[in-house]
C-alpha cells in the first residue's frame, strides 16, 4: 500500500493532486480517483497525477480526470511535474515522451500537433480546419490533437459564450469518438489570444495547457497570430511557441501549494 503522501500543485489555477509512486505502487480505480478529486468530500483537484517508473524515460505520468476517466495529455500538469522534479526531465505519457526544463518559469515541449482527421480522432473523414458542426453560438471549429483532442472556436468575445452549457454538448458530440476539449478564443489587439476552455472530463477550468497549445497552433495556422503567442486564460498567461513541423513549446508558472498525507483506503 502506498504511504499516502501527495503534493498539491497548480498551473494558473488548474490544480492537481500529484502522487509519486515510483517506489510504492499506487493504482486507484476510476471511482477512487473521482473520490480523491471531489472538492467537498475528497482532497479536490481537476486531475489526479500519478508518477511511476519508466523504462524509456525518467518517469511515467498517468493523468486521471476529476470524473475518473484517463487523459492522454495535460500541459499544466506536465509543467508542475517538471517543477516538482526540479531539473530537465523526460516524461513518458500515453501521448508520447514529453520533455521539460525547470527554469523560473518551467517550459515543456508538448510534441508535434496532429491535424489528420483520423489522428484527432474524428468519427468520419471531414476537413479538420473548418468542421461543419455547430452548437448555439459556436460553429465551424478547427480540430487539432496536441496529445489529446481539441476543438477550437474563434469568436468575438469569449465572455459572451455560455460555455458551461455548450461545453458538455460539444464534448459529447458524435463527431468526437473519444470526446473533445472545447476551446473558445478571441484575438487581442496586442497580438495575443483570450481563451476559455471546457476540459474533457473536468469541465470549466481556470487554465488548460493543452488547450492553450491547441488554440495557439490553430490561430497561427489560420494567420490570426504569430509565434510566440501570449494566451490569456482566466487563471493567467501562458506563452506558446510553435513552428510548422516542430514541437509545441509552452512556458508558464507552476505553483507548489502544500504537501499532505492521507489514508487512500478512505476513498473506497
Amino acid at each position: 500500500m502506498h504511504n499516502g503522501r501527495f503534493h498539491k500543485m497548480h498551473g494558473l489555477g488548474n490544480d492537481f493532486v500529484i502522487v509519486d509512486a515510483r517506489e510504492e505502487a499506487f493504482a486507484p480505480s476510476p471511482a477512487q480517483a473521482a473520490a480523491i478529486a471531489d472538492r467537498k468530500h475528497g482532497i479536490g483537484c481537476d486531475q489526479l497525477i500519478i508518477l511511476s517508473p519508466s523504462s524509456i524515460a525518467d518517469l511515467s505520468m498517468r493523468i486521471v480526470n476529476a470524473d475518473g476517466s484517463d487523459a492522454q495529455a495535460c500541459g499544466n500538469a506536465t509543467r508542475c511535474v517538471v517543477a516538482l522534479i526540479g531539473r530537465h526531465v523526460r516524461i513518458e505519457t500515453v501521448a508520447g515522451i514529453l520533455e521539460g526544463r525547470a527554469d523560473d518559469l518551467p517550459e515543456v515541449a508538448m510534441g508535434q500537433p496532429h491535424f489528420d482527421w483520423e489522428a484527432i480522432p474524428l468519427a468520419y473523414a471531414v476537413d479538420p480546419t473548418d468542421m461543419p458542426i455547430g452548437h448555439g453560438a459556436l460553429e465551424r471549429p478547427m480540430a487539432v490533437n496536441v496529445g489529446n483532442p481539441h476543438a477550437v472556436f474563434f469568436v468575438d468575445d469569449v465572455q459572451a459564450i455560455d460555455l458551461e452549457t455548450l461545453g458538455p454538448q460539444i464534448e459529447h458530440d458524435a463527431l468526437f469518438p473519444e470526446r473533445v476539449n472545447v476551446n473558445v478564443a478571441a484575438t487581442r489587439d496586442d497580438g495575443g489570444l483570450d481563451l476559455r476552455v471546457w476540459e474533457r472530463g473536468a469541465g470549466l477550468t481556470l487554465a488548460c495547457g493543452s488547450g492553450a497549445c491547441a488554440t495557439a497552433v490553430a490561430a497561427i495556422r489560420k494567420g490570426l497570430a504569430r509565434s510566440p503567442v501570449a494566451v490569456h486564460l482566466p487563471g493567467g498567461v501562458l506563452t506558446i511557441a510553435w513552428t510548422e513541423g516542430e514541437a509545441v513549446r509552452m512556458t508558464g508558472p507552476a505553483t507548489y501549494v502544500f504537501e499532505g498525507r492521507t489514508d487512500w483506503n478512505r476513498f473506497g
